[in-house]
């Protein structure tokens, strides 16, 4: 079965305070996205990767990432991942990897894909919660603590069926969803998770920049 990984890569990245789309921020010389890019190729499972960027970083990226499929991503990330989704072609099953995640290891993956080629429709990483976690009101007054024993971190790439993401989004047109299993959820369908991994951590503020930055030079 055909893998395609869809990379939406059209945010601005404001919460990063730098000048530019998040994806085209180096680390350690080398752009989020090149390496995120790099990462799907070399986990050995992943046939194709769509890169979904902003009308005019279209250039820029097809230089960084020549091996993948470049396209025009949208104003929202659902909008990315429509247009990614219909760069797929007749791909069976479809990862959606964010960008920001430059130092995902390859056996977190191929875990995903493994458990999609398992029979699962949708598939996420993910990994326990670690701090106590309140609910709070419209005023920052706790309400609740919330037993943290059934939560879970949800990271990427997530994985599914073709169909089954299809679906999903035909389901909710004007959607704006972060998580894209989350959409598959709306529409009734089941998804299973597979252990996630510290070093696909998210790079979201200039401390995450910081800390991704000793953790691509341990590596090299």
């Amino acid at each position: 079965m055909t893998v395609v990984a869809l990379v939406p890569a059209a945010g601005q990245g404001t919460r990063l305070g730098l000048n530019r789309p998040k994806a085209f921020v180096t680390l350690q010389g080398r752009s989020l996205l090149e390496r995120a890019v790099d990462g799907l190729f070399a986990s050995g499972v992943v046939d194709e990767v769509v890169v979904m960027v902003p009308a005019d970083m279209l250039s820029a990226a097809r230089d960084l990432v020549p091996r993948a499929r470049v396209v025009v991503g949208g104003a929202e990330r659902t909008d990315s991942v429509r247009a990614g989704l219909a760069a797929a072609g007749d791909a069976e099953l479809v990862l959606v990897h964010d960008a920001a995640r430059p130092l995902t290891p390859a056996p977190m993956i191929g875990r995903v894909v493994a458990a999609l080629r398992a029979g699962a429709a949708a598939v996420v990483p993910v990994l326990p919660v670690a701090d106590t976690i309140k609910r709070v009101d419209a005023d920052g007054a706790v309400e609740a603590t919330v037993d943290r024993a059934d939560l879970r971190a949800v990271q990427t790439p997530q994985g599914f069926t073709a169909a089954a993401l299809r679906a999903a989004y035909d389901a909710a047109p004007g959607a704006l969803a972060t998580d894209d299993a989350g959409l598959v959820e709306r529409a009734g369908g089941t998804v299973v998770t597979v252990p996630g991994d510290a070093l696909a951590m998210k790079i979201t503020t200039a401390f995450d920049l910081r800390v991704a930055e000793i953790l691509a030079q341990e590596q090299r």
